[in-house]
């Protein structure tokens, strides 16, 4: 249908409708009862026969109200009689109202709660999605509470459906197309396979036929020969045989050396694979020695300049109390002296060792940060300090070393994060809270 088959709404109003939709006093009486199909408006029927009947069943109900041969007409035929059986009520309108209702019951129970326009829409919105629209369609269209708007819309949904649907079919006849060109491709595919086959067939043949004529030559040569010694033809068989089972040899030593070729080849694919992986873990830490070591030489250089000096490049650590877990008793000295020479204290536990443990408890609680090498350290002392800091909020960091230099490395970088996070910050506003 290519219009809708009434005036589009312009208002929900309802003074602003034509005097022509105006509820007239005898559908107050009935606005109860369910519409019959024959007292739809004409236009719609082509729709609700058409989305709510299939072929099928309009095949077997309308030649009984017509002349319609079941099994030779066509469905267009067959869709176009139903549609004047509707319009023109009667016997063959109430069948087909009958078919509707039969068919839909469940969908007109489920619509019969709705005691308003609103709640139709609802139902039919709800319908749309789940795509099971012929049952909600004729519910709606036969409904007591469906006015022209709902109907114009369910019409209107319905009618643009349609479309989407022809331009998936379009979409699918592309689709088919491309099959059939793919399956035309694979066929001539094929067909050069099998005629290779054939090839190769006829070859084998040909090659079965040489090797017969020359085994007849064979048995003639020796029957023209038959003077010649049993020892002759004996010595020449095995001669063959001989030639046979080198090659058979051969063959059997090409094979062992490829499959050992293969096994080479995923053996060094595997070594070459882990070899990589220890490439990138020593350049991993080379990258991290590299920065401890540019880190400890800094801090040096800074001391050897300015005897006496605080050293800038470790400068968090000034006013900050360190607690280091584990690590060497003369590298633990040194980073006493580099921590008290920037400004900061140092406390170092050795984790249990030949200090208690519960000193090490009672000093993580005031502590700024705790530090502990993961090579010097024992598994029970790293997770008791963990579980105290993270039970006072105090942060605890690992170190990859014992040494001077990853001690170094980790300050350094909490120096330059600390003062780019200063260099970042916005000046101190002057407002004053109290006196403004």
């Amino acid at each position: 249908m290519q219009t809708p088959p009434f005036q589009l709404a312009r208002t929900s109003a309802l003074g602003a409708r034509d005097a022509c939709c105006q509820p007239t006093e005898a559908d107050l009486r009935t606005s109860r009862r369910r519409a019959r199909l024959a007292e739809l408006d004409s236009h719609l029927h082509c729709s609700v026969i058409g989305t709510c009947l299939s072929t099928g069943e309009l095949r077997k109900l309308v030649p009984k109200f017509t002349d319609l041969d079941r099994h030779h007409a066509s469905d267009l035929e067959i869709h176009h009689a139903a549609v004047e059986l509707a319009i023109a009520g009667g016997a063959g309108a109430k069948a087909l109202n009958k078919a509707l209702d039969e068919r839909y019951a469940g969908a007109i129970r489920r619509f019969d709660a709705a005691r308003d326009p609103q709640a139709l829409l609802d139902l039919w919105n709800e319908a749309l999605k789940s795509g099971d629209i012929p049952p909600a369609y004729w519910a709606l269209m036969s409904h007591p509470h469906a006015s022209i708007e709902v109907r114009q819309s369910a019409f209107g949904e319905l009618h643009m459906l349609s479309h989407l649907v022809g331009a998936a079919n379009r979409a699918d006849i592309r689709r088919l197309v491309a099959l059939e060109s793919q399956n035309q491709e694979l066929r001539e595919k094929i067909e050069r396979q099998q005629a290779r086959l054939l090839e190769l067939s006829a070859e084998r043949d040909a090659s079965v036929r040489q090797s017969n004529e020359h085994a007849l030559q064979l048995a003639a040569l020796g029957q023209r020969k038959a003077d010649r010694s049993a020892t002759d033809i004996e010595t020449e068989v095995e001669r063959l045989r001989e030639k046979v089972e080198d090659g058979e040899r051969r063959l059997a030593l090409h094979t062992s050396r490829r499959e050992a070729a293969e096994q080479r080849a995923l053996s060094e694919e595997e070594q070459t694979r882990a070899l990589r992986n220890k490439l990138g873990e020593a350049q991993a830490l080379l990258k991290v020695v590299q920065a401890e070591c540019a880190a400890l030489e800094r801090a040096t250089l800074e001391a050897d300049d300015q005897p006496g000096a605080r050293r800038r490049g470790i400068d968090w650590v000034s006013g900050k109390r360190v607690v280091y877990v584990g690590g060497r008793p003369n590298s633990n000295a040194v980073l006493k002296a580099l921590v008290a020479t920037a400004g900061g204290e140092l406390i170092v536990h050795d984790g249990g060792i030949e200090d208690r443990k519960g000193l090490l408890a009672a000093a993580l609680p005031n502590a700024d940060v705790v530090l502990f090498p993961v090579d010097c350290i024992d598994h029970d002392s790293m997770s008791m300090l963990k579980r105290v800091c993270e039970r006072h909020g105090v942060e605890y960091s690992p170190l990859r070393t014992a040494s001077v230099a990853s001690f170094v490395e980790f300050v350094a970088r909490l120096t330059a994060s600390a003062q780019n996070t200063h260099a970042s910050a916005p000046p101190p506003s002057a407002f004053c809270l109290r006196h403004g």
